[in-house]
């Protein structure tokens, strides 16, 4: 499990966009934004016109990522779950979804729908298949093919 970079004491939330440390809150974030030592990105790489070969999700992540990467089939779950597909017939919802998608600001409206109680109940609902509700569901769709 990470730490906090700047406290050393709770569990990372944010990366600094200038440097990649991890910190847990504004108060850390405040103090370490004066000693921050931005980490020079490599140019793009563009990709070749001929290059075929579809992008990965691994493409995507570095090292640090790999820890909050969840598993392909624990995200499969997530198609599977009746009541995740019954949360999403609410308009309001599917409403805050696209708002999150389309802004530029995501951590900005994301920290905004967390106020709603519906947007909260269905993070927690995806929160729970993928972490403990693999073998549930699972013995639930073996009980429907049979």
């Amino acid at each position: 499990m990470q730490i906090c970079n700047v406290c050393r004491e709770h569990t990372p939330k944010y990366r600094c966009p200038a440097c990649n440390i991890r910190y847990c809150s504004l108060g850390c974030y405040k103090t370490h934004k004066d000693t921050c030592l931005p980490v020079e990105q490599p140019a793009p790489t563009t990709l070749e016109a001929s290059s075929t070969e579809p992008w990965s999700v691994e493409d995507l992540l570095d090292e640090a990522d790999y820890v909050d990467k969840v598993p392909l089939q624990r995200l499969q779950l997530l198609g599977e779950s009746e009541g995740l597909r019954n949360l999403l017939c609410n308009p309001h919802l599917r409403q805050l979804m696209r708002a999150i998608d389309n802004a530029d600001a995501k951590e900005d409206v994301m920290k905004a729908a967390m106020q709603e109680p519906l947007f909260v109940e269905f993070s927690n609902q995806c929160l729970k298949i993928v972490e403990n509700g693999e073998e549930k569901a699972l013995r639930s769709k073996a009980r429907r093919d049979l």
